[in-house]
């Protein structure tokens, strides 16, 4: 008896096969690797929510950094925390806050590795918030002077690429105006254009000890049901001159990965954040999950959704797990 039907099987026989017709691959140089440096002398201090992950001092600094790049990982994205904060975030724009002397440690021992700077304040203000706080409302305008300061004293200690991530209105035209004034035109900016006022950010707020100390972050991070809502944002972006699209969360947001990846020519980025991470930590440490197996199915739907660059606290394991393969 004849069956009409399509063989799909025939593709899948064997792992050669099957990587023969694999449509995408990770590669290590997709990932970057988010640092966060702290301000004081002998941290190491592994975060509570965040397993294996650190606040590390300057000297401390230079031992991770040689197994990242033993690693093959091309590029880091720093966070600061600082000693001390205000209500302007002053640390975030000081010639000598920790962002800018650990840029330029990690330059001076490996120059051709390439530094993203995280650039906004939450870190550096009292109160937690990404702008300058006036009776309870974080103010637009005002925090946009700050956030051009912020970028050009890291670009000038030697920022490769200025990442705000600070979502106030016009924040990218404004910085490329800024870099370009202090003769930093070539400095690309890596705009976190998407990004959602998320429940998966709690870790990284104990990694940073970013918390608002008010309210929250939703009158300028986007709402999660929102989708259209992320062309205008990443339009707004394009047409001020990003140079990167950044859409933060990763996992919930596939669809809107692949939407940005559809309709615009700019190099897409996903963040795969804290909270996605600790999950996977967690689940991993009980016994419920290959830890393995489940971080590169997740890296590589990322892939498949459009990314061309993950932001990943995984990017050390999966660039070792890499190697092995």
């Amino acid at each position: 008896m004849s069956l009409a039907f399509n063989r799909h099987r025939r593709l899948r026989q064997s792992t050669a096969m099957r990587s023969m017709v694999r449509e995408n691959h990770l590669h290590v140089e997709d990932f970057v690797y988010p640092l966060f440096v702290a301000e004081g002398e002998n941290i190491r201090k592994e975060i509570s929510s965040m397993p294996n992950v650190f606040q590390l001092s300057l000297d401390h600094l230079l031992e991770e950094m040689e197994e990242v790049v033993s690693l093959g990982i091309k590029s880091v994205l720093l966070f600061g925390i600082p000693l001390e904060k205000d209500e302007c975030g002053h640390g975030a724009f000081h010639d000598h806050g920790i962002v800018q002397e650990a840029t330029r440690l990690i330059k001076e021992h490996y120059p051709e590795l390439v530094i993203i700077a995280d650039t906004c304040l939450c870190e550096y203000t009292s109160h937690g918030h990404c702008g300058i706080v006036e009776n309870g409302k974080v103010l637009n305008d005002p925090s946009l002077k700050l956030l051009v300061d912020t970028a050009v004293s890291q670009a000038k200690a030697g920022a490769d690429i200025i990442a705000p991530s600070n979502m106030m209105d016009g924040f990218v035209t404004a910085i490329r105006a800024g870099l370009d004034e202090a003769g930093f035109e070539d400095t690309p900016i890596m705009s976190y254009a998407v990004k959602y006022s998320s429940a998966f950010y709690g870790p990284f707020r104990d990694a940073a000890e970013s918390t608002p100390q008010f309210g929250d972050r939703k009158t300028y991070q986007m709402d999660p049901a929102n989708r259209l809502e992320a062309f205008r944002e990443a339009e707004s972006d394009v047409a001020e001159g990003a140079d990167f699209l950044i859409v933060k969360p990763g996992m919930p947001y596939l669809d809107i990965v692949r939407d940005v990846k559809n309709h615009f020519t700019l190099p897409v980025v996903i963040y795969n954040v804290s909270g996605e991470y600790s999950m996977v930590k967690a689940a991993a440490q009980n016994g419920w999950i290959d830890e393995k197996s489940v971080v590169m199915e997740m890296l590589v739907g990322m892939k498949r959704a459009g990314a061309d660059i993950i932001i990943t606290y995984h990017a050390k394991d999966a660039a070792k797990w890499l190697k092995e393969n």
